[in-house]
């Protein structure tokens, strides 16, 4: 709906009549965006915790549709020159309490009205320069970005990178020597340690011949010791004779 202002301009307005919502609840979202431009307004509802904002949000875009659709505005010039709430009807209800007493509720509502018009030509030229400003500082600042992503092959090209290649291929010999020398160093103490090993285990192997060889020797003397009295017994046992055969062999 279009509707003409104190300062004379034209404005465009969008009502929200009747909604189930305090308007005490609803004045401070208001008081957010007011004298504020669409986009400024929009971005601000979105971030606004607030379970108005969304409400006020439906109400600030039909009002900018009705501006491009009726009056044939350009979103881009629009800006809200006023908004407001308006007690509504209040719906009574009863709740029952102790004592046979009765709690009265109240639910209100309100109308919620946004105004929109375009900007004196001074406020739009400053914000066209100040969205210009920004745009182009997010432009340069991405044109930045991909001409540093594409610096790089040719810097490897122009040689900067050459010599960082080549300093980094030094840091890999220097690196690959200090290996090297640690690897036969570890080689040459690895070999040693297994001719330690093979000579402790030839020693061991010796002694153990040696050992068993006495071993061997004291075992044989000592069993012949043990056959020597068993003969000598058999012998006596042999030879020893019985009283009573002497004496039948006497008679």
């Amino acid at each position: 709906m279009a509707v003409w202002l104190d300062d004379g301009t034209l404005g465009v307005k969008a009502v929200l009549r009747h909604h189930p919502q305090s308007a005490f609840k609803v004045r401070p979202v208001l008081n957010l965006i007011r004298g504020k431009h669409v986009e400024d307004a929009r971005t601000m509802l979105a971030y606004t915790r607030r379970s108005a904002a969304p409400v006020i949000t439906k109400v600030l875009m039909s009002a900018v549709a009705n501006a491009e659709n009726n009056d044939f505005m350009e979103r881009g010039e629009l800006y809200v020159h006023s908004c407001y709430v308006d007690e509504a009807g209040t719906i009574k209800r009863w709740r029952p309490r102790a004592r046979g007493r009765a709690g009265r509720i109240r639910k209100r509502t309100c109308h919620i009205t946004v105004v929109v018009a375009r900007m004196p030509e001074d406020a739009l030229e400053t914000y066209r320069r100040k969205s210009g400003a920004v745009a182009a500082a997010m432009r340069e600042r991405r044109v930045s970005a991909s001409r540093r992503r594409e610096e790089r092959p040719d810097e490897l090209a122009a040689g900067t990178a050459e010599e960082e290649l080549a300093e980094f291929e030094a840091a890999g010999e220097v690196a690959g020597d200090e290996t090297g020398e640690a690897a036969e160093k570890a080689t040459e103490e690895v070999q040693a340690a297994g001719a330690a090993g093979s000579g402790e285990e030839e020693d061991g192997e010796a002694e153990e011949e040696a050992g068993e060889a006495p071993a061997g020797e004291t075992a044989d003397e000592a069993a012949a010791d043990e056959l020597e009295p068993a003969a000598d017994g058999k012998k006596g046992e042999g030879s020893t004779t019985d009283p009573s055969e002497t004496d039948t062999e006497k008679g």
